[in-house]
């Protein structure tokens, strides 16, 4: 029923101030209202002690009366005085306290405020909620750049840094973008042209800041008024060295293109990646990955989805 609002900046301090004053003010007067409550059924029950040994008298001085007559049979008058006496003991009233207590019960329940909480304060999460604690509970290293030794990123394509863009927006699992490689070749000649067919879903491909220009890292992730992830698609192809090893990862690639066409949405779509030709034999690794604004990798809702890329490995010979 209480809680106190987590308000987004410092400029809302007064709020805040405002909120929690409201919502302790609101506390005690609720706690007031039960501890009244408790004292008045308190003093009910006590009344209702009472009463039985009210009616217990008439009934004992009639046994005053008997003892003369037949003290033994003391058993037999009060058998008769419940019904001499009927009217006035009248055990249903006696009884009547029942649904006497049955409003009681239902007064204690609404131990409502009579003040509403400000406006600031509506739409919260229940007091009776535990508030998560910070980081929830676990051991983080670091959720910003304050306390690391590197320089800040600046938006080109420099290391080691620290990037201090926020992540940004993630989409909901059924919105979240996917990709696949729908057609490639298994075995291309050395210097030969070939295609690739990539197919995407929940990616709207609007969106491409250049790295050479210093928009690599630097937009946070953003979603379209439908939920979807805006950026664009990569396509690259690098030779392998070892198929027991993972590869080195700074050489460049021998192929590599970003796709920004102005197309994407929510279903899926495919497009056609020209690759002129790779300039050694052996085997390639031809990759696929959806990028953001900024070149990450898009977000997804649970950590057991598969982020947006696909992968193939193409023999190159020389015939």
């Amino acid at each position: 029923m209480f809680a106190v609002t987590q308000f987004a900046s410092a400029a809302d301090d007064k709020a805040r101030a405002a909120c929690e004053d409201a919502v302790k003010a609101q506390r005690e007067e609720v706690q007031t209202k039960k501890r009244q409550q408790e004292e008045q059924q308190k003093e009910e029950q006590g009344r209702e002690n009472e009463q039985p040994p009210g009616d217990v008298p008439p009934p004992e001085q009639p046994p005053a009366e008997q003892p003369p007559g037949e003290q033994p049979p003391g058993e037999q008058p009060p058998a008769e005085q419940p019904p001499g006496e009927q009217p006035p003991a009248e055990q249903p009233p006696a009884e009547q306290p029942a649904p006497d207590d049955t409003p009681t019960d239902e007064v204690t329940p609404p131990a409502e405020p009579e003040q509403p909480l400000p406006p600031e304060c509506e739409d919260v999460p229940d007091e009776d909620k535990p508030e998560p604690p910070a980081n929830n509970g676990l051991d983080v290293i670091a959720r910003d750049c304050e306390k690391t030794k590197l320089d800040k990123h600046n938006g080109f394509q420099d290391g080691p840094r620290c990037v201090t863009t926020e992540m940004g927006e993630v989409s909901q699992q059924d919105k979240n973008p996917t990709l696949l490689i729908t057609s490639a070749p298994t075995r291309v000649k050395k210097n030969t042209p070939f295609r690739l067919k990539i197919s995407t879903r929940n990616l709207v491909r609007d969106r491409f800041l250049a790295a050479g220009v210093g928009g690599y890292y630097l937009e946070n992730s953003v979603l379209t008024e439908q939920g979807l992830q805006r950026g664009h698609f990569h396509v690259s192809c690098r030779m392998l060295s070892s198929n027991r090893n993972a590869p080195k990862p700074e050489p460049v690639p021998a192929f590599f293109k970003a796709v920004e066409d102005q197309k994407g949405g929510s279903r899926p779509d495919t497009v056609t990646v020209e690759i002129p030709g790779l300039p050694q034999t052996g085997k390639a690794q031809c990759a696929a990955w959806a990028g953001d604004g900024s070149h990450r990798i898009p977000m997804m809702q649970r950590a057991n989805q598969q982020p947006a890329f696909d992968v193939v490995r193409i023999d190159v010979t020389r015939r």
